[in-house]
């Protein structure tokens, strides 16, 4: 096909990669992969999962908010960045406003759900920089955005010092591109780690490994309104071909945690705490079938550890 000498003549992948080749990238520090929990909404649940990071004796590398920046008090921003800080964990906070909370209703409509979080209007693209600048002032170095917007222009800021230059952007899972090109475009953008559609098959896993360099995230345990399967046993598999790779740890039959708040507090905890142990499970296949595979240990430069 002439497609397919096109896309190998600009150094693409001209199909999926039945063959599974075996992935070469790794972290800065040589780590195939990390482990991440989502939906860490407050200090509160974020000292949960401290709790059973001890109790389990185990290394969670990043957490990562959902509500959004605008949805917590300063307060709060400062003692997640200590605590993240302490732990030398990469604390992500989302970029607040998006479609879902916007003043239209499209975002709920048949139509309107292919727009995703995107983002409406300039006003509210301002509005997402002033997220981003607020959480960056109280130290936090991670923020995760669902909008190409909002991504391109964040990048541009990081490039021109208006944000800091060891801020890490992180494309958030409801982006939803499914494919390597429109990936490789949100890299172009600025993105720092992608997490993708963690529906892809090991070939078009491996096929996005090949044309993308970021590390991608990806949920083992996906969350009811993401698609709610697990794929624990394809841990490994899923290692050596798409490392440096950050495994999610989402919850299936848990509470949706957007936008949260101290009145939903209790039961994000208690799902918090299940994470914690369903990452344990994680790290004991991992070294059931793959003992060789390469983690990182304590700080890394390419985490987005909080400031002082």
């Amino acid at each position: 096909m002439e497609s397919k000498e096109f896309l190998r003549s600009i150094g693409f992948p001209d199909g999926d990669l039945h063959d599974l080749p075996l992935s070469e990238k790794r972290f800065k520090d040589g780590a195939e992969y990390r482990l991440e929990i989502p939906s860490v909404e407050s200090p509160r649940i974020l000292e949960a999962i401290l709790e059973e990071m001890e109790k389990y004796k185990i290394k969670i590398h990043r957490v990562t908010q959902g509500s959004g920046v605008m949805l917590l008090p300063d307060e709060e921003i400062k003692e997640m960045a200590l605590m993240g800080r302490q732990a030398n964990m990469e604390v992500g906070l989302f970029v607040g406003p998006r479609g879902p909370w916007d003043i239209t209703a499209h975002a709920y409509t048949d139509s309107g759900r292919n727009m995703g979080w995107r983002v409406s209007g300039m006003d509210q693209v301002v509005f997402c920089l002033e997220d981003i600048k607020r959480a960056c002032s109280f130290g936090i170095r991670s923020i995760l955005v669902a909008d190409e917007g909002v991504l391109y222009l964040a990048g541009e800021m990081r490039r021109r010092g208006e944000l800091p230059n060891d801020l890490i952007l992180k494309a958030s899972a409801l982006m939803g591109h499914p494919n390597p090109v429109s990936v490789k475009i949100c890299q172009d953008f600025g993105a720092d780690t992608y997490n993708i559609p963690s529906d892809q098959t090991l070939p078009r896993l491996a096929a996005m490994r090949r044309l993308v360099d970021i590390p991608l995230d990806m949920y083992l345990e996906v969350p009811d309104n993401l698609g709610g399967y697990v794929r624990l046993y394809e841990t490994p598999q899923i290692i050596k071909i798409a490392a440096p790779i950050y495994l999610k740890i989402g919850l299936i039959h848990a509470i949706n945690a957007y936008p949260s708040g101290t009145h939903m507090e209790p039961a994000i905890i208690a799902a918090s705490k299940e994470k914690v142990r369903r990452a344990k499970i994680v790290y004991e296949l991992i070294e059931r079938y793959y003992p060789e595979g390469i983690c990182t240990d304590g700080p890394a430069e390419d985490l987005g550890i909080p400031v002082s």
